[in-house]
């Protein structure tokens, strides 16, 4: 038997994404949100089904998004429990 278990889901453990509070940089809504034609309940499953997820720094992550050309950047606060997202970036 093969268990498939998504590095997102073994990495993101300390929150659960579909009931915390989302929000987002001005900077994150104006110039990638408005690019990437996203609205919110898009970037919560973007960030759910990212690929992979690396934490750095205490509160600090990176998610890769799926088709390996896109990176949100998010702090997680514990106390309020919210994502809030800081930046994104595209490459080639």
């Amino acid at each position: 038997m093969i268990i498939n278990i998504k590095y997102s889901d073994y990495l993101m453990n300390d929150y659960d994404i579909d009931k915390c509070r989302i929000d987002a940089s001005k900077h994150f809504i104006l110039k990638y949100m408005k690019r990437w034609n996203w609205d919110f309940n898009d970037l919560r499953d973007e960030i759910k089904n990212s690929y992979k997820i690396e934490k750095l720094g205490k509160r600090k992550y990176e998610a890769y998004i799926k088709d390996r050309v896109k990176k949100i950047i998010f702090v997680y606060y514990k106390e309020f429990d919210t994502i809030f997202v800081i930046s994104g970036s595209e490459g080639s």
